[in-house]
């Protein structure tokens, strides 16, 4: 029997009996060294060597500290007000809030589960004060959360990068305009929809209370401005942008916007670091496996039986978002991530694919497989947030999908929509 059947069949396991995928990939990978007699403990130093010796990967706990900061309820409702001053006046306006808000939220957490579980809630409960229906309302908050971690700063670009080698200031950059597209979509559709329903026009602020909120939210709308413009002009790396970020939050948290003692500061400690070690058990466990599959050589054998298919890279790009697109509605991103990125990485490399083009193309596909049925991990969350049931939310969210897979077949057939900023600005 070939051995990598055996780490196949115990996740096979895994998956029916419900394991938590960190474990089950452990087991499987545990299983398949018992069974080809292979030293345990070199397999431990390598993965160690490899992952997390690596100075990029010290940026994701950095992102996610400021993330927990920036949840804070009172930044939260000045982002939600400030953006209701911009597009607040249209039909459906409340709608396209929740989209301006996930925009501006995302340029400091990089992260869509903190757009969804800290503005979230305020959305919602927002838009149905105004007459949306539950259902769509939770479908809006989960469809633009994705924006998150395609606009700067992104941690699943970080770790590709570090999977890649492909520059983190070249994928920001190349994340914005992509990042920008989504939100126009949606707020194409949302205008649709509005128009269709009868939803009702959002509420106009007058000049003085848009300029109050515009003034309030200054601080927390310069945070990306300090962490990009650090990393484009060269001062700073990406992980030193993480630290520069997560000291400005708490600055502004506690000096400007008052909402951070010690206290609040202590379980934001504490929340981090239980979220930092679910990643680094779901990054070692991913790890361990992909060294697996590095030396099955299943890398070239997948890529032979692509190019088995066709030899045309545009296809080629088809079906992978294809198959990615799959493996979202099932698997969570961080394990597309670690484990089927590297197995498709050198077929990209070979087709002259460009890698920072590939991989901004990558992560918008991983991120709408978050809103995708059956197991989008964004539905769950605005289900359990607004207390909505599930198969609503569904219903509506479809629509928003296929809005973005425009976004992402325009992404991945015009490169120079995610490479015209790199190449501009580096």
């Amino acid at each position: 029997m070939s051995p990598i059947l055996i780490p196949i069949f115990v996740l096979i396991i895994v998956f029916v009996l419900r394991i938590p995928i960190a474990i089950g990939m452990v087991s499987a990978s545990v299983s398949y060294f018992l069974y080809v007699g292979q030293d345990l403990s070199m397999v431990t130093s390598k993965v160690l060597d490899v992952f997390y010796s690596q100075y990029t990967i010290m940026a994701v706990p950095l992102f996610i500290f400021t993330a927990r900061i920036m949840n804070s309820g009172k930044v939260t409702n000045i982002i939600f007000e400030f953006a209701n001053g911009l597009v607040g006046r249209f039909r459906g306006g409340t709608g396209h809030v929740n989209v301006i808000a996930s925009i501006i939220f995302s340029g400091m957490t990089g992260s869509a589960i903190a757009d969804a579980s800290g503005l979230g809630l305020m959305e919602i409960e927002s838009m149905k004060d105004e007459g949306y229906d539950a259902d769509f309302s939770c479908a809006v908050t989960a469809a633009s959360a994705t924006i998150g971690p395609v606009f700067p700063p992104s941690i699943p670009m970080i770790v590709y990068s570090m999977l890649s080698g492909a520059s983190i200031g070249a994928l920001f950059l190349g994340g914005m305009i992509p990042g920008l597209m989504i939100g126009v979509a949606l707020m194409i559709y949302i205008a649709f929809i509005a128009t269709k329903r009868n939803y009702p026009y959002g509420v106009k602020k007058s000049l003085r209370e848009f300029c109050k909120f515009s003034v309030m939210a200054t601080p927390a709308l310069l945070t990306p401005v300090i962490l990009l413009g650090g990393i484009y002009t060269g001062v700073i790396t990406p992980t030193e942008a993480g630290a520069l970020a997560s000291a400005y939050a708490i600055i502004i948290s506690v000096f400007v916007y008052k909402v951070l003692g010690f206290n609040e500061l202590k379980q934001v400690i504490l929340d981090t670091a239980k979220s930092t070690g679910i990643v680094g058990i779901i990054v070692g466990s991913a790890a361990t496996f992909s060294y697996i599959v590095a030396i099955e050589h299943i890398p070239e054998i997948f890529g032979n039986i692509l190019l088995g298919v066709t030899t045309n890279k545009y296809i080629l790009l088809l079906i992978i978002n294809g198959i990615f697109l799959l493996l979202g509605m099932f698997i969570d991103t961080s394990i597309i991530t670690l484990v089927f990125i590297p197995m498709i990485l050198p077929l990209v490399t070979e087709l002259g694919i460009d890698l920072v083009h590939f991989g901004v193309m990558i992560t918008l596909n991983m991120m709408i497989g978050l809103s995708t049925p059956p197991f989008g991990m964004l539905l769950f969350i605005v289900s359990g947030v607004s207390k909505t049931p599930l198969e609503g939310i569904i219903k509506e969210v479809i629509p928003m999908v296929f809005v973005m897979i425009i976004v992402l077949f325009l992404v991945t057939f015009i490169p120079e929509i995610v490479l015209i900023l790199p190449r501009l600005l580096m």
